[in-house]
């Protein structure tokens, strides 16, 4: 037997509560008739962190097994609940160049530079699951730096503003998001610069993308 919350992630528990009323109230019934549900569910993430009496005999741990808060305005970081993100998402530079001031990037020449910069080409694009209205407090982390997106997201690449200084060169990994601890961006940033929720980020991946399961 299984239900799911509809606001388990809101500050006001008061309707969360009348669902999970009526969930125990069910349960009683098919238990008065002799049914003994062999597994009963009805904790997400928001519900496992907020309400223990949400608990029965399995808690579906979905975000939160990506170590991410199911609302960070809501309730509050992951460092705040004590998770730590664990996925992280990389490519290669498949090209760095040298532009001038005034060079416009992308499709439809949305982002000018400002000034001489060193661009770099990311191997991955909107068809690997990159959002392709990601704006450019996002991007990604090379060569010991952060280098925010220039222009829009392509379907097999982006490009991004390493700086003039920069050493990072063609064949280089860089790190498109992690936990933060190295100074790479973060999976809510990139919500957040794409204007949609961590889950988004992390479930839209596609299967052009290699997975690396490690362990220990």
């Amino acid at each position: 037997m299984w239900s799911h919350f509809a606001r388990a992630d809101e500050p006001d528990q008061s309707f969360n509560q009348q669902q999970l009323d009526t969930f125990h109230k069910r349960l009683a019934i098919l238990i008065s008739q002799g049914i003994n549900p062999q597994f009963v569910h009805i904790a997400n993430s928001a519900a496992a962190l907020t309400n223990k009496d949400s608990y029965k005999n399995i808690v579906r741990w979905g975000i939160g097994l990506y170590g991410l808060s199911p609302d960070v305005n809501t309730l509050g970081s992951s460092g705040t609940l004590n998770l730590k993100p664990a996925m992280k998402l990389k490519a290669k530079l498949h090209l760095v160049k040298e532009v001038e001031a005034g060079a416009q990037v992308g499709y439809g020449g949305t982002a000018t530079v400002n000034a001489n910069t060193k661009i770099g080409v990311v191997t991955m694009g909107y068809a690997d699951g990159i959002p392709r209205n990601t704006n450019n407090s996002a991007g990604v982390f090379v060569a010991g730096k952060r280098a925010p997106l220039l222009g829009r997201v392509s379907m097999d690449q982006f490009v991004v503003d390493l700086g003039l200084q920069s050493t990072a060169k063609t064949g280089d990994e860089v790190v498109i998001f992690g936990d933060g601890s190295a100074g790479e961006y973060t999976i809510d940033e990139w919500a957040s610069a794409a204007s949609t929720i961590n889950y988004e980020i992390v479930t839209r991946i596609g299967p052009r993308v290699p997975r690396i399961y490690p362990r220990g």
